[in-house]
């Protein structure tokens, strides 16, 4: 089943800035767009290196039970410029219906402006399974037992 996501544009977003949408045939990601505030649309809006900023999008979604949205750096911003999400992969519950914005990191060299109508991110749309959590006295043995960030080796 193809889950259908609910879009609402926030009264003040340019309508002429394409919804997501997936690029390719095969694409997981769907590409989302800056839709700056009107005050922001000529200028854009300039990150430093090693600063954040939170996009908007212009938009609010609806994600149906069961289902999560995840929020992913696009690697060409990554690859040129530095730029990615310092949350990465930002999650969308199903329940949220406020704002959708884009927290971006520039982790480049020199200042990055977003351009208003830029695709900034993708955005993936995966199952969610909710676990129950019960409180023990112990835990089963496994071969790695207690190794914890690089215990199993290099390469």
């Amino acid at each position: 089943m193809r889950p259908i996501l609910k879009v609402l544009r926030e009264d003040w977003a340019d309508a002429t800035v394409a919804l997501p949408a997936y690029e390719t045939q095969g694409a997981a990601g769907a590409d989302i767009r800056a839709n700056l505030r009107p005050e922001d649309r000529a200028s854009g809006l300039v990150l430093a290196p090693m600063a954040r900023v939170i996009v908007p999008t212009g938009l609010r979604v609806a994600i149906p039970d069961g289902f999560e949205m995840q929020i992913r750096p696009r690697s060409g911003l990554a690859l040129k410029h530095g730029i990615s999400l310092p949350n990465t992969p930002g999650t969308i519950d199903s329940d949220y219906r406020g704002p959708l914005g884009v927290l971006l990191i520039n982790y480049g060299a020199e200042p990055f402006c977003v351009v208003h109508g830029e695709r900034i991110a993708q955005l993936v749309i995966a199952p969610v399974v909710q676990a129950g959590f019960t409180l023990v006295a112990d835990l089963d043995a496994t071969a790695r037992g207690q190794g914890g960030f690089g215990s199993t080796g290099r390469g």
